[in-house]
């Protein structure tokens, strides 16, 4: 898939690479390559199938959507001059963020995306390109393809708070009608449930809400609504997912009646965990 004319000009303008590129030496995993020139770069704003981060690979398994992922990158990339976009930042493995365009226009991080091998996977400090990011997962996911055809990836449901909490430390989709919506000391609560000390939770932190509110988007207006969020699940008064930056939250058409209540201080005397987990893939 090529870029849109104007989505390519706007990346090249904010290029950072050489006009000739560089050659792809080497394909990592499914969203991880080397350059020629010995730096590793990681396809920002997306994160394609993986076996889990525990995996051990001398016990045998085989994990068949992150071969696909893994070959369709290589037959995409290696060998192919590629040009580096958007900011770039280092994340803490020492990789490069970058999006990818290949010579002939192809940009990498769509092509995974529409063939299902990858989902949208944006950061505060990676989030360019998000809105198109997502047309490609919406489009793939809609034709099942890839990944999508695996429950391991399947967008959850807001009610299963039970299923949600048992798969803490995972990136997950989730779908679901905002029943309630609360603000307190810059802080802003959507539930999914009608008990925000058991249901599944979106938390906007002060910082993040500064960005949301740059964004044009108002919380409140999501009572009654229904949204799709992307994000770790940790545990605190029930499944929590924590925004950091506006392009994790995506409000969908479909209304529902809402509930108002109020929301008191969550105390810390619920487990809050920030670590990272991978999926396990099935």
């Amino acid at each position: 898939m090529r870029l849109p004319v104007l989505l390519l000009a706007g990346l090249l303008l904010t290029g950072a690479a050489s006009a000739d590129g560089l050659r792809v030496a080497a394909v990592l995993d499914g969203d991880t390559l080397e350059l020629e020139d010995g730096r590793r770069v990681r396809l920002a704003g997306i994160e394609a199938a993986k076996p889990p981060r525990h995996a051990n690979p001398a016990d045998g398994r085989v994990w068949p959507l992150a071969e696909a992922a893994t070959a369709a990158l290589a037959d995409l990339a290696l060998g192919r001059r590629v040009a580096l976009h958007g900011p770039a930042p280092i994340d803490r493995h020492g990789l490069l963020l970058a999006h990818l365009v290949r010579e002939d226009g192809l940009w990498l991080q769509s092509a995974l995306l529409v063939r299902g091998l990858a989902r949208v996977h944006t950061r505060p400090d990676a989030r360019a390109y998000a809105a198109e990011l997502l047309a490609g997962e919406e489009a793939a996911r809609n034709a099942g393809r890839g990944l999508w055809r695996s429950r391991v990836y399947a967008v959850r449901d807001a009610a299963d708070a039970d299923g949600l909490s048992r798969d803490r430390d995972s990136y997950q989709l989730v779908e679901g009608v905002v029943l309630a919506v609360s603000k307190s000391g810059g802080e802003t609560w959507l539930d999914f449930g009608a008990d925000w000390r058991s249901d599944v939770t979106i938390h906007i932190g002060r910082g993040a809400m500064r960005e949301v509110t740059r964004a044009g988007i108002d919380p409140l207006s999501y009572e009654g609504r229904r949204v799709r969020v992307r994000g770790w699940i940790t545990l605190r008064n029930g499944p929590m997912i924590e925004i950091t930056h506006p392009e994790q939250i995506e409000r969908l058409e479909r209304e529902a009646a809402s509930a108002t209540r109020q929301r008191s201080d969550p105390g810390d005397d619920d487990l809050w965990d920030d670590d990272e987990g991978e999926d396990d893939l099935e």
